[in-house]
């Protein structure tokens, strides 16, 4: 499988080049490299700064708008109905793009922050759906969200998320999430895939690599995959870019897939949506 269709009926490739970091010309170079070596799906978000260095890289690199999956996000600090109308503007204008592909709430706003908490995101959903109707977007989905978030924003959605990107890799890929979105038709999309580097010290990993001939980062990608999870590793090593998509080549068995899954924490980032205390802000 190399590609999974969303619950609005769209496709998205199951392995896309993540950008965090990817800024200045270097930024630019590494996302052309990772286009001409075959991703075709490019996650961004506001809070990056690099969306211009993204239009930018899709714009030089020849390859027609149409095959390109671009996902850009709404930032936390622009929750709210014309909050997140302006920011898509921001967003749309600086990609020099006349669409984006999948456009996600980066973090769900949460009690320490909102007030009103789910009208916060209700209102950001809102403001989405209608620009998913305008053909501005063409999915919309969430990032970070909990079953709690969810469940809230069930309540009042029109549309159902098509993706919830979250932090999931060996040593943390919150399992109970996992399938609360997969029950509901919602594709899981994994963030941090080699836990921040801790991935390549552990034995289990380091074996069964050897064992395929592969490296520990390309079985941690198989691992996610074979999750029928959607993953966006980052490098700007043009070797690593070349290794990272090359995994459609072998499959992990039952037994290595649960040895994985199994594996202690490690490499958590310590980021949880319900936590990040700023300031509270008053939503209306």
């Amino acid at each position: 499988m190399t590609e999974i269709i969303l619950n609005d009926g769209n496709r998205i490739p199951i392995i896309g080049f993540g950008t965090y970091k990817c800024v200045d010309k270097e930024g630019v170079q590494s996302i052309k490299n990772a286009l001409a070596k075959g991703y075709r799906l490019i996650d961004t978000a506001a809070v990056y700064n690099n969306e211009e260095e993204v239009g930018k890289a899709i714009k030089e690199s020849g390859i027609d708008r149409k095959e390109i999956i671009v996902t850009t996000k709404l930032y936390r600090e622009n929750l709210g109905y014309e909050e997140a109308k302006r920011a898509f503007e921001v967003s749309l204008k600086k990609l020099g793009l006349t669409y984006v592909d999948l456009y996600l709430i980066h973090w769900p706003a949460n009690a320490k922050n909102y007030t009103n908490w789910q009208k916060a995101n209700a209102d950001s959903w809102r403001a989405m759906e209608e620009l998913q109707a305008e053909g501005r977007i063409k999915s919309i989905g969430v990032s970070n969200f909990w079953q709690e978030h969810l469940e809230a924003l069930f309540q009042t959605a029109n549309i159902i998320p098509a993706v919830n990107q979250i932090e999931f890799h060996p040593g943390y890929w919150q399992p109970e999430l996992t399938a609360f979105c997969k029950k509901n038709g919602i594709t899981v999309e994994s963030w941090s895939p080699l836990a921040r580097g801790k991935v390549f010290g552990n034995e289990v990993l380091k074996t069964i690599a050897k064992k395929y001939n592969k490296s520990v980062s390309q079985i941690c990608l198989r691992w996610v995959i074979q999750h029928e999870t959607v993953v966006i590793p980052k490098s700007n090593t043009l070797q690593r870019i070349e290794e990272n998509i090359d995994i459609f080549d072998f499959a992990l068995s039952e037994e290595e897939m649960k040895q994985i899954n199994a594996l202690p924490e490690m490499g958590f980032s310590g980021e949880l949506p319900n936590i990040w205390p700023d300031r509270i802000r008053v939503s209306n």
